[in-house]
């Protein structure tokens, strides 16, 4: 190969005619770019390009207060959704919204579809002003609306007033795909490995912190004489969001201060070799070129399977996660646990320790040494397994009483058991929604098409969370009324769609292996 001729020009510069590539190839971090024009002097120094090879291959720095500041607007959002969890049920049914007790599911399920419908309409609109205003005044803007509106959901007093407030709150989380694009340009594939489960583990935080706020803190004005006033005793579950937005309040101005643009400029010409690089991770170094529409992305197969994965993967995820409280608060005799408001928190506080150390232990371990589009489908053929564990609990329960109907303690110590074995599973499995970040950037066509990419993923991912806590709910309410195979035909119907989301992921792993 012939040395290209020297120019005093330390950058390598593109003619405006020159076809050029971004690469995701894991093995170069995203930040290749292919020039096929041979008259176009690439280099100018044959010696420095060399000394550089080195830091190529490296472990990219880490914007650290970036990082931090991402992650905290990460926490606040699990905090602002969990929180109504232990208390939801018992708050439908406190408020007199429905006149037969038993049906609480579909209403459960329809306030928490409404706040993944919202969102789901929301998000591509997000995605396209971050990429006119920025990254940064939507991510504010979100986290600020968020925690306004689990400000506003303790004090509502009927259906409409919850599903309104829920819907804002989901509308306001629409801006997710705008973090999951910033985390993009703030990381490549040599440092993924650490930034990605650091990320992952402030919404098993947040799932830890919302369910023990919410579980403590309802009726507060009951558990805790210094906070019994008339307030909280006209709004018994205004607490855990007032406590919970008053977290949010104080992230949106820490962040206001220490979080900086990340969006790529576009129309540049002359592009830094990645050690001349002012910015962070492979996006802005990468050469930007035209984003691709939707249908054009869809028509990848390895992102239309990554889409449509996703979109099982976020329906069994948001379906369990909405059935396990529902199924926890229901009577024994009929199918459930009977747990009260603060059993079902630190039910749920236990599933968010046990993402804890999945995103902190497993994640880091699975993507050093394993294929990431393998691990993603392994976690997606791990979900049927919770649900196969949620009727032997009942079972246990049921078989597990004295003659005055008391749960012997040998019964509630093994119940407890499950719970954990049932959660760990989950929240591992769970570890399907940090890999697919990463596929998704390693599978984007070019850096301008990585906000869509994650777009089109997050919306196929809120869709299904938009539809799958009422017909959670609702097969769970169908199958205990009709009392259908035992009233456990829920369980047959969500391990079924795991199944089928298990087939969809290793269509992923067979088309990101074609690509490389």
């Amino acid at each position: 190969m012939q040395t290209p001729p020297a120019s005093s020009a330390s950058s390598v510069t593109l003619q405006e005619d020159s076809p050029a590539k971004w690469s995701s190839d894991p093995g170069c971090g995203g930040d290749c770019i292919s020039v096929s024009d041979e008259s176009t002097a690439l280099l100018s120094n044959p010696d420095v390009v060399e000394s550089q090879v080195p830091k190529l291959v490296g472990i990219t720095p880490i914007p650290k207060l970036q990082l931090a500041t991402v992650c905290l607007l990460r926490l606040l959002e699990p905090i602002g959704i969990t929180q109504p969890f232990p208390y939801i049920n018992e708050m439908v049914v406190n408020l007199g919204i429905l006149d037969d007790p038993s049906k609480v599911g579909f209403v459960s399920g329809l306030v928490e579809s409404v706040y993944s419908a919202f969102q789901l309409m929301s998000i591509y609109h997000w995605a396209k002003l971050s990429n006119t205003i920025g990254r940064r005044p939507v991510l504010l803007l979100g986290a600020l609306g968020m925690g306004l509106m689990t400000f506003l959901f303790g004090f509502s007093r009927n259906l409409p007033s919850m599903l309104i407030v829920r819907s804002l709150h989901g509308f306001f989380a629409g801006n997710i795909a705008v973090t999951q694009s910033v985390l993009g340009e703030i990381s490549d594939s040599t440092n993924q490995a650490i930034i990605m489960p650091i990320w992952g583990f402030f919404w098993p935080l947040g799932t830890i912190v919302g369910p023990i706020l919410g579980g403590t803190l309802s009726n507060a004005a009951e558990k805790f004489p210094i906070l019994d006033v008339p307030l909280l005793r006209k709004f018994p579950y205004a607490m855990p969001g007032l406590v919970a937005s008053a977290c949010s309040l104080l992230g949106v101005t820490l962040a206001y201060f220490l979080l900086e643009e990340t969006r790529p400029s576009e129309g540049k010409k002359t592009q830094k070799l990645p050690h001349e690089a002012k910015s962070y991770g492979s996006i802005p170094a990468a050469l930007t070129a035209a984003p691709l529409a939707p249908l054009q992305l869809f028509a990848i197969p390895s992102l239309r399977w990554l889409i449509i994965s996703g979109f099982a993967l976020a329906f069994v995820s948001s379906a369990f996660d909405t059935v396990f409280v529902l199924f926890a608060y229901t009577p024994i005799d009929v199918g459930g646990l009977s747990f009260d408001a603060s059993q079902i928190g630190y039910a749920l506080s236990i599933a968010g320790f046990a993402y804890c150390f999945a995103q902190l232990v497993i994640a880091p371990i699975l993507l050093q040494r394993f294929n990431c589009a393998k691990m993603y489908h392994v976690c997606m053929a791990f979900w049927f397994l919770p649900y196969a564990i949620l009727p032997f609990l009942n079972f246990i329960l049921r078989h597990g009483r004295d003659e005055s109907g008391e749960v012997l303690p040998q019964a509630r110590a093994m119940v407890w058991s499950g719970i954990v074995v049932a959660m760990f599973v989950s929240r591992v499995a769970s570890l399907a929604f940090g890999f697919s970040i990463i596929l998704a950037k390693e599978q984007a066509p070019n850096p301008s098409s990585l906000g869509a990419t994650n777009g089109l993923i997050q919306m196929s991912m809120s869709l299904a969370r938009s539809i799958s806590p009422a017909f959670a709910d609702s097969a769970f309410a169908a199958s205990v009324e009709g009392n259908i195979l035992g009233g456990h035909m829920w369980v047959i119907l969500l391990a079924g769609i795991s199944c089928v989301g298990s087939l969809a992921s290793a269509r992923v792993v067979k088309d990101c292996a074609r690509k490389y």
